[in-house]
């Protein structure tokens, strides 16, 4: 059966947000959003927000990043007894300021044998302190310039240092989402490592269940879909696209297919209250103004009038505000209250 998988995202992948998606039956797991390794060991003051795992602590995997390996090492100590699935480490991230640190994609642009002592490292760790964690990795295709059998014999030294899975986002360093993911790479890097039994992840661009669909034909043989910011926009979406493929199978499948999710009807206004308060039961006020407006910036395209709302919702000051602006919304636009999901 094909996993569906909830990625991290900066400032969104935390338990509120879980919670929320939760609600509309959840995904097979969560990835967290990136911990800095360095900062949870010096315990940082906003560490224990990182750390919160439900409302699904078997569903949990932890992402770590730093520019170093030992204290990606180190940090599984302090992950371990909080359970989950297991440890996967980012070398995805191509955000400029990750990149120069040394962390996120950098780890695929060093030499490779600092890479593979990182990761064998971080392997050597959990089957010290937590051995029935998996380990995994989140990565692009490299730099612009970056050579296909490279890539692959990479992966492979990956799988060679104790890497379980393989999460794949088949872009480039620079390459933006405008440009279509190229998910030959996801299905011919599967087909590389099935004789190894590492599962390999596609995730990219993928928005509903007919675009699902799209990516399981293209990839037959990979393990999952992984589903980030669509996710934001749509907190049902596991549910909607699980009940689709349930239904149709992986070829063919359209946006229908929902079940049991409340009738196929989301009450858009409630879900996106019911967010603003998880978020104040779930992280600290000192995040609540930069969750809300991650949030609200894809939430809000579910509506006729978004650029309207959304201007609102990111300029609101607290969750007070943000909660009167919503409502208020609903008042002059009743019609965008609730969406039919067929």
């Amino acid at each position: 059966m094909t996993q569906l998988i909830a990625g991290p995202m900066a400032t969104l992948s935390h338990e509120a947000f879980r919670r929320l998606v939760e609600k509309f039956g959840g995904a097979d797991e969560y990835y967290t959003e990136m911990i800095n390794a360095p900062t949870l060991l010096q315990k940082g003051p906003f560490e224990k927000y990182y750390l919160m795992n439900g409302p699904a602590p078997e569903k949990i995997v932890w992402q770590l990043t730093s520019k170093e390996g030992q204290s990606m090492a180190a940090a599984v100590s302090v992950l371990a007894p909080l359970g989950g699935i297991g440890i996967d480490l980012n070398m995805g991230c191509s955000a400029p300021e990750i990149v120069h640190s040394g962390a996120g994609i950098a780890w695929m642009l060093k030499p490779q044998e600092e890479t593979f002592e990182m990761v064998r490292g971080v392997k050597r760790a959990i089957e010290k302190s937590a051995p029935a964690f998996r380990l995994s990795v989140k990565l692009r295709l490299g730099a612009e310039d970056f050579n296909e059998e490279k890539f692959y014999d990479f992966c492979q030294g990956l799988c060679d240092c104790g890497v379980q899975r393989l999460v794949l986002h088949p872009r480039t360093q620079r390459e933006k989402l405008s440009r279509p993911p190229r998910r030959y790479f996801v299905q011919r890097l599967a087909e590389r490592l099935k004789p190894r039994e590492v599962d390999v992840i596609y995730n990219g661009n993928v928005k509903d269940a007919a675009s699902a669909a799209a990516a399981l034909s293209e990839c037959p043989s990979c393990a999952g879909l992984m589903i980030s910011r669509a996710s934001v926009q749509k907190p049902w979406i596991f549910a909607q696209v699980r009940g689709t493929l349930d239904d149709a199978g992986a070829n063919g499948a359209t946006d229908n297919g929902l079940q049991d999710l409340n009738g196929g009807r989301v009450d858009l206004m409630q879900t996106g209250l019911n967010y603003i308060e998880l978020l104040q039961e779930y992280q600290p006020p000192e995040f609540f103004k930069s969750r809300m407006q991650r949030f609200f910036s894809y939430y809000c395209d579910n509506f006729t009038f978004g650029h309207y709302i959304k201007s609102k919702m990111l300029n609101a000051a607290t969750p007070q505000e943000a909660q009167e602006r919503f409502r208020a919304f609903f008042e002059e636009s009743p019609a965008d209250r609730f969406k039919v999901l067929q």
